[in-house]
């Protein structure tokens, strides 16, 4: 039994939560949204409200990272609307914070995002060589943490969410002119996202990289296809022009070598 701290209480932090807890692991929280804090707390969740910029944190940083064994950072980037902020500096006053705390062991929840698509098919044996900010901030962060002397990070690199209410061709329905059909999709699904961790950490797997997408990849034409008309809605329509395609496909070695983890959800 540890004691688990959960930066960031949203569509996977609840859950995971909950799942930890069912473990016997004492768990905490932490989310930015004061309405949420209360019924969290009230879930029996203790939850506290911090924030974090790029001029550093306020709130109950201090509550929240005191007692922690295991640290879990679930802290959204928010890099995909141009927003221009600096999620890497951000997360620098928080690693600070981290170190300052005395926690040991943290797992940073990291995007398959800080891979370039012209790398074509990538495992953890290949450096991310992001030319586009998004994926550039993305690996400054995963090399703060990776590098603190403090204490020991795993990182962990998702694909697309998708799980509950959550999925990707929702925002893709009736969509029309497409590009990059026939890339792969590179997908996981919350429930293997909570059971990753979970096996992280029972086996004490601190120090490594781990990419999480599920083993499928089908075509993105085919598999949004399919998924619109399971769900009754319009399916998107890509683009047939034969322009040359530049596009990712992520795998894992690490999750089968280090974890001897089989993903539960097929794509």
């Amino acid at each position: 039994m540890s004691n688990i701290a959960i930066a960031g209480m949203g569509w996977l932090g609840k859950p995971l939560a909950v799942a930890l807890q069912q473990k016997g692991h004492n768990i905490k929280g932490s989310s930015t949204n004061k309405k949420k804090l209360k019924m969290l707390n009230e879930a029996g969740l203790p939850s506290f409200y911090f924030l974090l910029t790029e001029d550093g944190l306020s709130g109950e940083i201090t509550g929240f990272l005191s007692a922690v064994d295991i640290l879990i950072v679930l802290i959204p980037p928010g890099l995909r609307h141009n927003s221009g902020h600096n999620h890497a500096l951000k997360m620098l006053h928080f690693v600070n914070e981290i170190e300052r705390a005395g926690i040991k062991r943290v797992i940073l929840v990291s995007s398959t995002g800080v891979y370039d698509d012209a790398q074509g098919h990538v495992t953890e044996v290949d450096l991310p060589e992001p030319t586009l900010n998004n994926g550039k901030q993305l690996l400054e962060t995963e090399l703060m943490f990776s590098n603190s002397e403090a204490f020991k990070a795993t990182i962990l690199r998702f694909g697309g969410l998708f799980g509950g209410s959550r999925n990707p061709v929702k925002y893709l329905a009736g969509r029309t002119g497409l590009s990059n059909g026939e890339a792969a999709v590179n997908l996981i699904h919350r429930i293997d996202c909570i059971a990753i961790i979970n096996e992280i950490i029972k086996q004490d797997a601190f120090g490594h990289i781990f990419n999480a997408v599920a083993p499928e990849h089908p075509k993105k034409s085919d598999y949004y296809h399919q998924k619109a008309v399971e769900m009754g809605i319009k399916p998107p329509e890509y683009s047939t022009d034969n322009e040359e395609e530049i596009y990712k496909r992520v795998d894992s070695v690490n999750l089968k070598e280090i974890l001897n983890y089989e993903f539960k959800v097929k794509i």
